[in-house]
Order: C-alpha cells, then structure tokens, then sequence
C-alpha cells in the first residue's frame, strides 16, 4: 500500500467528516440533539463494540490469507532448491536438463508470475516450466535403487512444490467478498450519522473536531489495512516480493558453480523459453 496515498486518504476522510461536524455543531442545541446522552452512547456503544468485533474477524481472517501467501511462496523457494539437490542423483542428460528448468521456473516465478500477482491477472494457470518438467521426467526410467530413490523423492516434492505455488497465489484474487465490504462501509456510514448528532454547541470547536475526526481516522485506518491485506502482492511498504525465490536461485547458481555443473538453460534471463528452448 502506498504509504503517501494512504495518509492522504486518511487525512481527506478526516477533514471532511470534521467539517461536517462542526457545521453541524452551529444548529446544534446544547448538550447534543440527544435528549438523554447516557441512552445515546448506550446505543453508540453497541454499534461500536459489533462494528469492533466484525472488523477485527475480518482482520485476522485477511492477515491469515496474507501470511499464507507469504509462507507459500517461502516453502516454494526451498522445495525448488532441494528439487535442484535430488536432481544431481538422476542419469545424464536429464540431471542437467531438469535442473536448468528448475532454474527458468524460478526465473519465471520472480520476473513473470510476480508481475501477473501484482497485476491480479494470474488467474488459474500452471507454470509453463512445470509441465516442462514434467514431461522431461515422463520418459525417464531409473537404472538402480539410488536414481529410483531419487525419483521417487523428486515426485513428493514436486506435489508439495505445487501445494506451495496454490498456497502462494491463493490471495491473488482478494478474499473479502463484496458483499462484506458492502457491510462494511454501510456499518461505518452509520456510525459516523450517529456521530453528527454529538454535535453540541456548547463544546468548543476543537473538542467537537477531536470527538469526530479520532473516531473517523480510526475507522478509515482500519479499512485500508483491510484494503493493504486484500492486495498482499504489490510493490509498496509490506508488500509480498519474490525475495525467497530470488533467494533460491542464488543458492542454486553456487551451488552449480562449486560443482562445475555446465547447464545450457532453455530461457532467458526472465525465465522466457528460448526459440530453440
């Protein structure tokens, strides 16, 4: 979330429902237009404390989504780097081959993918070097007990690669639904109308501004963390980055070069399958 934005936002929103107020605090009776003030904030109380408790639901239900994101695409990078491990146990060629797609779906995780994440236009595809994989290894019959052992591990991690991508790109779409965003902003419309008749002409300006603009900030802050959590992969203050694949593909590049590996990788710097690829 763009830090600068949101400080603007809340400082508009703020202005505005202070103004309101203190407008209305100029017709405003004395003592508020609330005959009996203890009933009132009886009442305001019982709006705040359901307005309080849904949206702190809604919190911790975002943060949990946020932070599966953020696991998924940590435990992705990882199982990638021990995929490139197993892979040196398999006969040549296939040993070079599948650990050089390892390395372009990296690339494509963190220059590709990312991009389509921030962009929200993911959508439900695999990723192409994936399926390469895949049918690199469909033909491949191991020759002893140590490249069957091998594959075998290859496979599990593999789906558990693939469980991480899902956890991964699970937040790409948002997980607050409309409806409950509609909710959401009726409840705060309500509350800050209920606010308004606070207004009392016998308080001074200033108590009447920090009675409105506190309750107002408070709430706005609130939605646009929710906004910030719906939205996890973005390049802003607390977005989701590919630091952990970026990560892997460093370790996987020592690696290779302290073992005098001479990979021919099929893509280019963006994990973009070459012509010849």
């Amino acid at each position: 979330m763009n830090v600068l934005l949101a400080g603007g936002v809340v400082l508009v929103v703020t202005a505005l429902s202070v103004t309101a107020m203190l407008l209305v605090r100029r017709r405003a009776p004395e003592g508020s237009w609330f005959q009996d003030g203890d009933r009132a904030s009886g009442v305001f109380g019982v709006l705040a404390t359901g307005f309080s408790v849904l949206l702190g639901f809604i919190v911790f239900l975002a943060f949990s989504t946020y932070d599966g994101s953020r696991s998924g695409a940590e435990d992705e990078a990882v199982i990638l780097t021990q995929q490139a491990e197993t892979a040196q146990f398999f006969a040549e060629p296939v040993a070079d081959e599948v650990t050089g797609e390892l390395v372009c779906y990296g690339r494509s995780v963190v220059h590709d993918e990312w991009d389509r994440l921030e962009r929200g236009t993911l959508g439900d595809e695999i990723n192409p070097w994936g399926a390469v994989m895949f049918e690199t290894l469909r033909s491949y019959e191991p020759a002893g007990a140590s490249e069957q052992s091998a594959y075998d591990r290859w496979m599990d991690q593999t789906s558990a690669r693939e469980d991480a991508r899902n956890s991964r790109v699970h937040g790409v779409t948002g997980i607050i639904p409309s409806p409950l965003w509609i909710v959401l902003f009726f409840v705060s419309g309500v509350i800050f109308l209920f606010m308004l008749f606070f207004a009392d002409s016998s308080e001074g300006p200033w108590t009447q501004a920090m009675l409105m603009g506190s309750v107002t900030s408070v709430i706005t802050i609130l939605l646009l963390l929710l906004v910030f959590f719906n939205q996890p992969f973005q390049d802003d203050v607390g977005g989701l980055q590919p630091e952990s694949m970026q990560r892997a593909l460093r370790l996987i590049d020592a690696a290779v070069a302290t073992e005098h590996l001479s990979l021919t990788l099929p893509c280019d710097d963006n994990g973009v399958a070459l012509a010849d690829g």
